[in-house]
């Protein structure tokens, strides 16, 4: 079973296949918007460090994230430039942005990391189901090969998330949780449309 099957990873719905054959047509974009995924990733993790400096085992496992997805970050650059294209600019992300306005507002101060690691956790899990769809359609072999290694890198991230999240919470409330954002996902994608230049 793959490391990206959707009942590994909790996720309600897969992507539209027709998002594959977008994305297979619009390389140059999809490299551009996975480069800033890669960036954004590193700069959350830095944002939960610095806003939770006294959480030591969340200081401790996301400090050699940052550094990681940093390292994806150069990684799909320097595919960009092997290219000849150019990294172009940040695109506004409709998926992640969906997701943060339901962020619930009345929840009390120490639940808010919970829901916060939830979507991060979810973030990187429908990551890791796009990426190991590229790894499985794209006419070339070495991108295949590219995206089979980002699969399996996103596949860990998801589980140190909620690994994370039942270090502090009860897992019984991590498991509401992750129900409760795991419908909240399939909402938000079934509002947007697929669009071949951007990872989510």
């Amino acid at each position: 079973m793959s490391t990206a099957d959707n009942s590994i990873l909790g996720l309600r719905l897969p992507t539209d296949p027709r998002w594959v054959d977008l994305a297979s047509l619009s390389l140059q974009e999809i490299l551009t918007d996975h480069a800033f995924c890669e960036l954004k990733a590193a700069t959350q993790c830095i944002s939960l460090v610095q806003i939770y400096p006294d959480k030591m085992e969340l200081v401790s496992a996301l400090s050699p994230i940052v550094t990681e997805e940093w390292g994806h970050f150069r990684m799909v650059l320097a595919e960009i430039k092997k290219r000849g294209y150019e990294l172009g600019r940040q695109r506004k992300d409709d998926y992640v942005n969906l997701l943060l306005q339901h962020h619930p507002k009345a929840v009390p101060v120490p639940d808010k990391l919970l829901h916060k690691l939830m979507i991060c956790a979810l973030i990187e899990a429908r990551s890791c189901e796009r990426f190991r769809l590229l790894s499985e359609n794209l006419e070339e072999e070495d991108m295949r090969t590219f995206y089979h290694r980002f699969m399996v890198a996103e596949a860990g991230h998801y589980r140190l998330f909620v690994d994370l999240a039942e270090q502090y919470y009860p897992v019984e409330q991590v498991r509401a949780a992750w129900q409760q954002w795991l419908d909240i996902e399939a909402q938000v994608l079934n509002i947007l449309s697929p669009r071949g230049d951007r990872m989510h």
